[in-house]
């Protein structure tokens, strides 16, 4: 069966970037550059972007375009005879199964508020207790098990129709529509009354917060956000490699996707910070942030709920671009590795995935005495797994595979990535590539072991 490619560039890079553009980008990027110094945190980010992001992302899219296979097949392809790299592929699929099972929660979410919104749960110049809507929210099995069940089914649809006619022509109009919304709520947020003081709190570089949270502190967070952006180390990215064209080097391609990915990540603290200030609310960090926070500050702001829809319409984007990209690599997987048609593979995972993603709807009501990990409920234990073993540990095995004499080398891997026009990967980075990027990850990865 002859592989599938991208019909266009433009294909590639917005679907690419939907991957990686997801919910933390909006309730992680804005609060924690904030805390860390505004314009000082956000140099710092931009560092580890091209220094650290941008490598791993274009090893990963190089083992992906030279070996026109998802992970399992990939690392075959390219590895040595009796090495056992291939492995790393599997757990790599598990991982991109596993951050499914929390994930389609969380877009769920997503989409129950934009319907709350529409149907005016929350409207202009009501009171309506944020806290509570969020808690009966989660109190309700039915309800998530619905939302998350249309996040399943509608991404697995979407992917039905195959690469060109499913995920990419589906991708370019909805990654449209997000980088349209983002720009219309960052406007109408800085024309708000009080929006300059959240402005300087977010951009303005602010060496007395940074000293405050301590400088090593800011720069851990600067390379735990350029990191965790991309969502690295579990093949996500590699599939997209597999489909790609040789038109242009990947260090020009990889540097794109980060970029389209920090444009929404700083536009997301453009609508954030000044309308929070604006009405006195405290921009708090993760779901606090989009489900109780800033619906307070919707239904204080004229026209609020429509402002409201849209910011929600914009998160049900962000998170369903980065659903139906994972799922064309589970899809894409089954049909590598068993020889599946496309209809099996979404037939069979989609069945999987419904019923493993029960457990994350159930462990917030009926199974919420459930901790799976310390004292972390199912979502924050499945989460960890992947966010601070998975990611990290699999971006590690990536980066020894591409740089390590007894993987595919560091030669072979600069010349899949510097074939076609653009920015080359100079041969003199071959030492940084191998002894100090590996450095940098496992930093990452046993900070968040620790």
């Amino acid at each position: 069966m002859k592989r599938e490619s991208f019909q266009s560039r433009l294909g590639f890079l917005l679907v690419s970037a939907g991957c990686a553009i997801g919910i933390g980008n909006v309730w992680k990027f804005p609060y924690v550059a904030g805390s860390n110094g505004g314009a000082v945190f956000v140099a710092i980010y931009l560092l580890f972007l091209v220094i650290m992001g941008a490598p791993v992302l274009a090893m990963e899219l190089a083992v992906g375009r030279a070996s026109r296979k998802s992970a399992v097949g990939g690392y075959r392809a390219l590895e040595p005879k009796n090495s056992f790299w291939h492995l790393h592929g599997w757990v790599a699929i598990a991982g991109n199964f596993l951050l499914m099972m929390y994930y389609t929660t969380v877009s769920g979410w997503m989409l129950a508020y934009f319907v709350k919104f529409l149907t005016g749960t929350f409207s202009a110049g009501e009171a309506v207790d944020t806290a509570s809507v969020f808690g009966g929210m989660l109190a309700d099995p039915m309800g998530m098990g619905l939302a998350m069940a249309v996040t399943v089914v509608g991404g697995f649809a979407v992917c039905l129709f195959g690469l060109r006619k499913g995920l990419e022509r589906f991708t370019k109009i909805m990654m449209v529509g997000l980088l349209v919304l983002i720009v219309v709520l960052a406007i109408h947020s800085m024309t708000l009354s009080g929006a300059g003081e959240g402005l300087a709190f977010y951009l303005k570089p602010d060496l007395a917060r940074a000293r405050k949270q301590g400088l090593g502190n800011v720069i851990a967070a600067a390379m735990n956000q350029s990191f965790f952006t991309l969502s690295l180390g579990i093949g996500s990215m590699e599939i997209f490699g597999s489909y790609m064209s040789r038109e242009k080097t990947l260090a020009t391609e990889s540097l794109w996707i980060c970029g389209l990915d920090t444009f929404v990540a700083l536009c997301s603290g453009l609508i954030i910070f000044p309308a929070c200030f604006s009405f006195g609310v405290s921009p708090a960090e993760g779901p606090a942030l989009i489900f109780m926070t800033l619906p307070q500050v919707f239904q204080a702001m004229r026209g609020g709920r429509l402002w409201g829809a849209l910011f929600f319409l914009f998160m049900t984007f962000a998170s369903f671009s980065t659903v139906i990209a994972v799922f064309e690599n589970l899809i894409t997987c089954a049909m590598d590795n068993w020889g599946w048609s496309r209809k099996k593979a979404v037939a069979v995972n989609c069945i999987a995935l419904l019923l493993c993603s029960i457990p994350c709807v159930l462990g917030y009501n009926l199974w919420s005495g459930v901790h799976p990990i310390g004292a972390r409920d199912i979502l924050d234990s499945e989460d960890f797994i992947v966010s601070n073993l998975l990611l990290p540990g699999g971006s590690l095995i990536y980066l020894l595979f591409c740089t390590s004499r007894w993987g595919w080398d560091f030669d072979r891997f600069a010349e899949e990535a510097n074939t076609g026009r653009g920015v080359k990967i100079p041969g003199w980075t071959k030492y940084y590539f191998r002894w100090v990027l590996p450095l940098l990850i496992l930093v990452i990865l046993i900070r968040g072991i620790l």
